[in-house]
């Protein structure tokens, strides 16, 4: 890796990794502190990286079966600064909107790359600070924010960088604006920051980054997009007596739907344990029939819960 790095922007599907461009700065032995769940996965994430939308199906299927062994600390990446890269052939948004849609169909997963064409995003920074803003109200809230935010930008070609946008994905999210705004401005900048110089302490390079960590200061790292195996086998490693629970308690289909109110094709087959073309199938029945709506795109569908 080197300053002549291609945009970040670019992920390698291969690895599932969106890399940062050396900057030069060297990593230290990074404390972790777990809470009271036996493991602590820190999630480097962005939410404007790809490649981190295409583990969603994974990280949702690791939440419902092992969710009572560990937390996640979602932290911020920064994935894009501002668009100085002009390398590697990219040098502006809209050499990457046929690079989001080849991803969309490598990972299965619905996105729109027309955003960069229509309503480019200078810079992810500011989805990045409002994420740290709704963390300081309830962590839990910030999850469904950075989801809203997804699926704002991915499918609804929304600029997740203008605050008008992101205030519309907060009040979804249930999050109270006034004081997201206020600390927008304030502690959320100053946590975001944190979030990046923690990054280099632990040496994370790119996104989606995973670290599982236990009581006994072992830690174990994956990088990229990876199968749920490789979750599921580091998740063990930390945590030997973990038990795997049912995703969802009943063969109802739309029980999953109860625990997340949208979904994609990809998503449901992951969780469920069925091949993508049958789980398509059944929520397109589950469609035609009015138990569900969906948001179609050039690359795929969102089903949603009525």
């Amino acid at each position: 890796m080197n300053e002549n790095k291609t945009n970040p922007l670019m992920c390698d599907p291969e690895s599932g990794l969106c890399e940062m461009p050396a900057g030069g700065e060297t990593s230290k032995e990074a404390v972790i502190k777990l809470t009271s769940k036996p493991v602590k996965i820190i999630y480097y994430t962005d939410p404007i990286c790809s490649s981190c939308w295409g583990i969603e199906p994974e990280l949702r299927k690791l939440k419902l079966e092992y969710g009572d062994y560990f937390e996640i600390d979602y932290r911020m990446g920064g994935l894009l600064p501002d668009w100085s890269y002009n390398s590697g052939g990219i040098s502006k948004p809209s050499d990457v909107a046929h690079h989001w849609d080849e991803a969309s169909l490598y990972y299965e997963m619905p996105i729109d790359g027309d955003v960069w064409l229509e309503d480019p995003l200078d810079s992810s920074y500011p989805s990045c600070i409002a994420m740290k803003a709704a963390q300081i109200q309830d962590k839990e809230k910030a999850v469904v924010f950075m989801r809203i935010l997804r699926e704002k930008l991915f499918l609804d070609k929304k600029n997740i960088a203008k605050w008008e946008n992101i205030a519309a994905a907060a009040a979804l999210a249930g999050l109270d604006i006034k004081k997201l705004e206020a600390d927008y401005a304030g502690d959320g900048k100053i946590n975001f920051k944190k979030d990046l110089e923690y990054a280099r302490d632990l040496g994370v390079r790119g996104f989606p980054t995973l670290i599982f960590a236990d009581d006994s200061g072992n830690k174990l790292t994956v990088n990229g997009s990876k199968s749920y195996e490789s979750y599921e086998n580091a998740l063990l490693a930390m945590h030997p007596e973990a038990k795997k629970k049912k995703a969802v308690s009943s063969d109802e289909p739309l029980e999953l739907f109860k625990v997340y109110p949208t979904l994609s094709a990809k998503e449901y087959a992951v969780i469920l344990d069925k091949p993508t073309q049958e789980a398509a199938a059944i929520l397109e029945e589950q469609l035609w029939d009015g138990h569900l709506s969906a948001k179609t795109i050039k690359t795929g569908k969102l089903y949603i819960k009525k």
